[in-house]
């Protein structure tokens, strides 16, 4: 059966998820768009909860349950990219507690302090993972981590990721705990290259908001680090910065 009415309760159901994220955050789920971040959600794991599939338009292998089919104006309707790709995903969400990650010997993690912008948490996810970061830590943020923003602009790397959110006072006890060497994007007499820095042990790197950098917490708490740049500018977009720094980890462990 092929769903056809944009007033079918499942139709209903799938658009309030899509625009209600009370609504959403209370059911403990989340919607996944796209062929690519469907695959990478299955393959790490994720429950599915159901798919909507336009059939006319998606070019994969159907799921084998819990599917609906839905011609190409519902599909429209309830997809962020309008006809592109066919598949609706929604899935359960999963917890996740920073006592519970086990780093390795050579480890290194991302810090972000206070990020909101959804597309912004997404890029740097995709750098992360990209460039092999072990965790990323979003800390005192308000940042929803299964934002539809966030997966979009992630490409689905949230799903293959380790990615906590903790207070200030709990990311800087772990990270003491387990003898991370700490390093604090600010700038000052003191601040030091990125490129002097050693990546090759369990490091860990911070960054604050564009508006205002890291907040006074973090001063004194790690070696000061900055990017060195020759341009008139002072300042980088925050996930370009963070991939600057994620190349640079890389670039050491792999010489």
């Amino acid at each position: 059966m092929i769903i056809e009415s944009f007033q079918n309760e499942k139709i209903k159901h799938i658009t309030k998820l899509l625009t209600d994220n009370r609504f959403r955050k209370k059911a403990d789920v989340f919607v996944v768009e796209g062929q690519q971040e469907n695959e990478r959600a299955l393959k790490y794991n994720f429950e599915p909860v159901e798919f909507y599939i336009c059939e006319n338009i998606f070019k994969g292998n159907l799921p084998n349950e819990k599917t609906h089919l839905v011609n190409d104006k519902v599909y429209e309707k309830i997809a962020y990219r309008g006809t592109s790709e066919g598949i609706i995903g929604v899935y359960k969400t999963k917890e996740s507690d920073l006592n519970d990650f086990k780093p390795k010997e050579d480890s290194t993690v991302i810090i972000v302090e206070g990020v909101e912008k959804p597309g912004n948490l997404g890029a740097i996810l995709r750098s992360c993972e990209a460039f092999g970061i072990d965790a990323l830590i979003v800390a005192d943020g308000k940042t929803d981590f299964y934002n539809p923003n966030v997966i979009r602009s992630s490409v689905g790397c949230l799903f293959g990721m380790e990615i906590f959110q903790a207070e200030n006072n709990d990311v800087y006890k772990f990270l003491q705990e387990n003898d991370f060497s700490i390093y604090t994007t600010i700038m000052d007499e003191s601040s030091d290259d990125l490129y002097k820095k050693d990546f090759t042990k369990r490091s860990a790197v911070l960054f604050g908001t564009e508006h205002s950098g890291l907040s006074e917490f973090w001063n004194g708490k790690g070696q000061n680090t900055l990017i060195p740049m020759s341009g008139s500018i002072d300042s980088l977009n925050l996930s370009n910065a963070v991939a600057i720094t994620c190349y640079e980890t890389l670039k050491q462990k792999k010489s």
